[in-house]
């Protein structure tokens, strides 16, 4: 396979039975033979997105002493800055070449998950970007819920079976800037070659090359999506508990050519995550004589503090 394939999230939103089960069978297929699809009929519109760009490019383009302000200790980078280079792949020393942003969950006081939550980190200098942020940030949220019923379906389950996991769930909208490369790096790369740990990812700004699939065959494939298009991938929560029966796929952010290196580059993607109770353990009818169990039971909050310290925004 040489190119992600697309699906229409409009094709499982419609009323016809047949378009609806056209794209259980096509993220199904997708899902277990490469982990990655380009999505469109997604629920960003045009302008939301072209201002939440316009509202990162403002907030990354602030002195580094003002950034600096909203980086907070102590909750893993979980909410507000991340400087450049503190981020690094699982089992890389060398820091990856970008600096984000994370916006969190959005919960009621009710919540019995509120207290487990960093609060959102307001930016003063900007009015619009934390409004904006939140708005995208519940966009893509509802688009994730409709992708994850469709995959409850391919897998057998309840259609929403997911559902009461993504409700409140942990999940995390992270702008980010790579920024020009001024010198030859030594071993790093924008993103290192990397799994994402959540259920499903949700990619804005996958329009030029950069992103990199490794299919089942070790190539590394382009994945290019069209402006009205997100990339979706698997995370390894979701390939955990369906026994890899859904591939998370490895990918990476490759450095540009030369010529390229004064460019910035900006993506966004949304970490789908469940609440921090779901137990990841693998799912019954995705277990059989072929396919013996390959992980252990867990929770869904167990496994991101592990996979965090691994990736050096937690220090043990």
């Amino acid at each position: 396979m040489q190119n992600i394939p697309s699906v229409d999230l409009r094709d499982f939103l419609s009323d016809d039975p047949k378009r609806k089960q056209k794209f259980v069978n096509e993220i199904g297929s997708a899902f277990e033979n490469i982990g990655f699809v380009a999505l469109k009929g997604h629920f960003l519109d045009d302008q939301l997105v072209d201002e939440l760009y316009g509202e990162i490019r403002k907030f990354f383009a602030l002195p580094v002493e003002t950034k600096h302000n909203y980086e907070i200790p102590g909750i893993g980078g979980q909410r507000g800055y991340v400087s450049f280079g503190k981020e690094h792949a699982k089992g890389r020393k060398e820091g990856d070449l970008k600096e984000f942003w994370h916006f969190g969950q959005y919960v009621d006081e009710s919540s019995k998950y509120a207290s487990e939550y960093p609060d959102n980190v307001d930016v003063k200098e900007l009015p619009r970007f934390n409004v904006v942020g939140k708005e995208a940030y519940q966009m893509l949220e509802k688009t994730g819920v409709y992708v994850l019923r469709a995959l409850a379906l391919h897998l057998g389950l309840d259609e929403f079976y997911f559902d009461q996991y993504a409700k409140d769930g942990n999940s995390i909208l992270r702008p980010i800037h790579y920024p020009p490369i001024t010198s030859e790096p030594e071993n790093a790369i924008r993103a290192a070659a990397h799994g994402d740990i959540n259920l499903i990812t949700l990619l804005m700004g996958a329009q030029g090359k950069g992103l990199q699939v490794q299919n089942h065959d070790g190539e590394w494939i382009d994945a290019i999506a069209e402006d009205d298009q997100l990339v979706i991938n698997v995370g390894d929560m979701l390939s955990r508990h369906t026994n890899n029966k859904l591939k998370s796929t490895i990918h990476q952010v490759v450095n540009p050519p030369r010529e390229l290196w004064g460019t910035s580059r900006y993506s966004i993607p949304f970490f789908m995550h469940p609440v921090s109770d779901m137990r990841l353990d693998c799912l019954e009818n995705c277990i059989d004589a072929e396919n013996p169990k390959k992980f252990e039971d867990i929770t869904a909050g167990d496994y991101l503090y592990e996979r965090l310290v691994d990736l050096g925004l937690i220090k043990k």
